[in-house]
């Protein structure tokens, strides 16, 4: 049986930590920043986790991700 495929944009998306969790980045940080407060760009930084009820759906993108 031939091995199967990942989707690359999810994989391009999505980490599958040691834990198991999933850490993805923050949306609405791309564009349209004149009219968002200093704070919110802010709180936008870095990277979080995926919520439980998409973490299946993830994990089916990612077959081999552990």
């Amino acid at each position: 049986m031939p091995k199967m495929k990942s989707k690359k944009s999810a994989a391009k998306r999505f980490k599958v930590r040691p834990g198991g969790s999933i850490k993805r980045g923050q949306a609405f940080k791309r564009h349209i920043l004149t009219k968002k407060s200093t704070q919110t760009k802010r709180k936008l930084r870095g990277t979080t986790n995926v919520h439980d009820s998409d973490k299946r759906a993830v994990r089916m993108m990612l077959p081999y991700s552990g």
